[in-house]
């Protein structure tokens, strides 16, 4: 396993098993970029960190199932389910909150992480927000 893999496999740990962000942060570099489908460019390790308290808050018991796990030089990538229930604040792109619906969820996403040093400089995520919201029951499923 190489650096990319641990870091990554580390930065799932802090988020679901462990929701420990602290650990979240030790996987990021200080200057590190975040994409992500629902607040865009994340820049700076505290904007990334302050992203992930609101996901591990909305769902504080969230889990990942693996479907594919890759490393290829120092970038790792994994494809999966995160899930759980939604027991807290939905924080939504514009700065509002919701309520939590009480709903499960489960996300098909892929994400890649870029490592030097040790620690991901530039990181992606790739999760289909309707799909989020529907299972919230936020938004209505679209007619076939």
């Amino acid at each position: 396993m190489g650096q990319a893999r641990e870091v990554m496999d580390r930065l799932t740990e802090a988020l679901t098993t462990a929701r420990d962000p602290k650990a979240v942060a030790e996987c990021f570099a200080q200057d590190a970029v975040a994409v992500t489908p629902d607040a865009g460019e994340l820049r700076g390790r505290d904007n990334i960190v302050e992203y992930f308290d609101q996901i591990t808050e909305m769902i504080p018991q969230a889990t990942f199932e693996s479907l594919h796990k890759y490393e290829a030089g120092d970038t790792a990538i994994d494809e999966g389910y995160f899930g759980g229930r939604n027991t807290g604040p939905i924080a939504l792109p514009t700065g509002e909150t919701l309520p939590a619906t009480e709903q499960e969820v489960r996300l098909l996403g892929c994400d890649l992480a870029t490592v030097e040093d040790g620690v991901i400089v530039s990181y992606r995520l790739y999760f289909d927000q309707a799909d989020l919201f529907t299972q919230l029951g936020i938004m209505p499923e679209a007619p076939l």
